[in-house]
């Protein structure tokens, strides 16, 4: 349970949150919205509203998940956020050891272009790119849903260095330079919210810095009269899965209605979620979170013994990659 001592904020009126408030929301608000879509992925649009028609209802069982399980999203990220703060940054072949530990474990759900690339063989430099030598695609969203400690990490060190650290955790596991971007210009707006500013206004700043190869593309998922009727691809894929997030966070006021609405969409429930719920978080901060959502989350870590983190081990965890970005660590 997080309750107002746990977080250090007050309750009541709009929430002022401040960089550390902030990135306790990016980091537990992605981890929520994944265990609260995990029992509705790929099931139809609605399936939210039509179970929860008063609005916020409790996180439930359901597609194998227990009630307020994380999934595999929130998994990689916990790995993602340990390697950084235990190595002290980026130490890619660290993070794919650990990776390739967990999907040894037996999770319960795992990525299958991720299970390929973790399962090849191949050294932490070759699997992704071979994977997409051999697939031709690879632009999925199993990167962006794990890249929330990440963003909060490198969120203090400007706009080039943080996407150009989304490029190089993305392409651990994904090849296709697509999802590479995704999560740079995702890092990019988690940055910019913990400044205080608006992720919605920055996406033009954050697509000047990305390659002409790809700006195209990416403009228009994101523009502002995008709608996600308007993919061209299921939300497994990274482009549609960010501009529904953005989509959900322009289109609602409040933490929990962004995340109803990305569930709503159905499809990829889990991961739309937890990239909208990372940057809902980041806007809103971490009182916003219903206490209803973050009671009874839980993120058990295969290959980690019995290791099982709920909502103040992640809220320390963030605390810990706010103090790393601050120190530039």
């Amino acid at each position: 349970m997080v309750d107002s001592q746990t977080i250090q904020l007050t309750t009541g009126g709009p929430v002022e949150a401040d960089r550390t408030q902030r990135a306790i929301g990016t980091v537990l608000g992605s981890a929520v919205g994944d265990a609260l879509g995990a029992p509705f992925e790929f099931g139809a649009p609605g399936a939210y509203t039509a179970r929860f028609p008063e609005g916020i209802g409790a996180p439930h069982a359901g597609g194998g998940w227990d009630r307020g399980e994380a999934t595999d999203d929130t998994q990689m990220a916990v790995l993602t956020a340990r390697s950084l703060l235990e190595r002290d940054g980026l130490d890619l072949p660290d993070l794919f050891r650990r990776f390739q530990r967990w999907a040894a474990a037996g999770p319960k759900d795992i990525g299958l272009q991720t299970e390929d690339v973790l399962g090849s063989g191949l050294p932490w430099d070759r699997a992704a790119a071979a994977h997409f030598e051999i697939n031709g695609r690879a632009a999925g969203n199993g990167a962006l849903m794990r890249a929330a400690p990440s963003a909060v990490y490198f969120a203090g060190r400007g706009r080039a260095a943080t996407m150009e650290a989304g490029r190089r955790l993305s392409a651990l596991t994904h090849g296709d330079p697509a999802a590479w971007e995704g999560t740079a210009v995702f890092h990019e707006l988690i940055r910019t919210a913990l400044d205080g500013g608006d992720p919605l206004a920055a996406v033009p700043d954050a697509l000047a810095a990305v390659p002409a190869a790809h700006r195209d593309r990416w403009a228009v998922v994101l523009a502002p009269d995008w709608h996600p009727d308007l993919a061209t691809e299921f939300n497994g894929a990274v482009w549609p899965c960010l501009g529904s997030a953005l989509w959900a966070l322009r289109t609602t006021g409040t933490y929990a209605a962004a995340v109803c609405a990305a569930i709503d969409l159905g499809g990829d429930t889990d991961t739309v979620a937890a990239v909208t719920g990372a940057l809902a978080g980041a806007v809103h901060g971490a009182a916003a979170i219903p206490e209803a959502w973050t009671q009874p989350l839980h993120v058990p870590l295969p290959g980690s013994g019995d290791t099982v983190l709920r909502a103040p081990e992640l809220t320390a965890l963030a605390r810990e990659l706010t103090t790393a970005n601050r120190t530039g660590s």
